[in-house]
């Protein structure tokens, strides 16, 4: 099925700096906009960004019915613009509308509507080599009914922001073994915003005592490591890369998953499995090289310089030379079309 989107352009384009600001505080000029009412997609549209005028009793305000998507778009070599993986970020998009009662958006609808408006704001990405145009597309229960039920209105809305590099040095992280993000059978597996607002108050305090991220372990032992912060987990060690496997409490990175496939092609050794913290404490502590670092779309690769297991704090490798800088370079290549694109993941406009 092919959706018409209709368009009303901003009048006047404003001109801004967008390598003064930080993260996600600045939006494109436009937005995409769909309704959902009696189990059909109504009026997709474009226009410019500006508020939302919603009731207090719209259902997403009270029961937690939130999903969004985090995707990036580069600018090319040869000028053109590329949305990097849309399919599988919208695989996961569906995955976790599913976890929370969600209506599914039609896959025609979520690309042509990420086509039209990257398009129409492509001249607000930026052009410094490290930069992306970050794409946040989100939806909420917008059913205006105070009790707890299914909503059966929504709305689908994805918007954008200029992104630079989402850490400007080595991060310095602590395992948290008190305080859990996920269990199984919960959420933990979908962008959801009740995943993310029950991390803050432990994130918080780990910052309070001088630390970037927290490093979260299974909810049953508080032994096996899982994701860090809004990011997957990964640590290069005795030349293998390893990472947890994905279960109900780990989010199906994107960028995980394209690290671990560019590893593959690079004759890198692979492994999915349970690591215990303990494991990462031995190996630190027998003096062996262990590169840590978080895998995320808005991170890309977010090296880890110190970790602190419970009083005491290693650290870790995070010379220019490492091997996580290598798959970064890789992913990067593929990303801006100076490397073979072969698993065909770049959506060029």
């Amino acid at each position: 099925m092919e959706y018409t989107i209709a368009i009303t352009r901003q009048e006047e384009r404003k001109v801004k700096d967008s390598a003064v600001v930080p993260f996600g505080t600045q939006p494109t000029e436009h937005m995409f906009i769909c309704e959902y009412k009696q189990g059909q997609w109504h009026n997709p549209r474009i226009v410019p960004f500006g508020d939302l005028t919603m009731s207090p009793f719209a259902l997403c305000l009270h029961y937690g019915q939130t999903v969004f998507e985090g995707m990036k778009a580069f600018l090319m070599e040869d000028g053109k613009i590329n949305i990097f993986r849309p399919l599988k970020h919208y695989e996961r998009f569906v995955k976790s509308l599913e976890r929370m009662c969600m209506p599914a958006v039609p896959q025609a609808l979520f690309i042509e509507a990420l086509h039209q408006l990257i398009q129409l704001d492509g001249d607000e990405m930026p052009t410094d080599p490290e930069a992306s145009l970050y794409i946040r597309p989100f939806m909420i229960a917008s059913e205006e009914r105070i009790g707890v039920k299914v909503a059966e209105e929504y709305l689908f809305m994805i918007v954008c922001s200029p992104a630079f590099p989402y850490y400007s040095k080595p991060l310095k992280v602590k395992v948290e073994t008190e305080f859990v993000r996920a269990a199984e059978g919960g959420t933990g597996y979908a962008k959801c915003g009740g995943n993310y607002g029950g991390a803050l108050y432990p994130s918080q305090m780990a910052r309070n005592e001088g630390y970037d991220q927290v490093i979260w372990t299974d909810a049953k032992t508080h032994e096996f490591i899982e994701e860090s912060g809004t990011m997957n987990l990964m640590f290069f060690i005795d030349d293998v890369l390893f990472t947890p496997p994905l279960s109900g409490t780990i989010l199906d990175g994107v960028t995980r998953d394209s690290l671990l496939r560019l590893a593959k092609d690079m004759g890198i050794n692979t492994a999915e499995m349970a690591i215990s913290y303990k494991e990462i404490q031995v190996a630190l502590e027998a003096g062996k090289r262990v590169e840590a670092f978080g895998a995320g779309t808005a991170a890309v690769i977010a090296p880890i310089e110190i970790i602190a297991i419970g009083d005491k704090q290693y650290h870790c490798y995070t010379g220019q030379d490492a091997t996580m800088f290598k798959l970064q370079q890789a992913l990067l290549g593929i990303r801006k079309g100076t490397k073979p694109d072969t698993h065909n993941w770049n959506y060029i406009l």
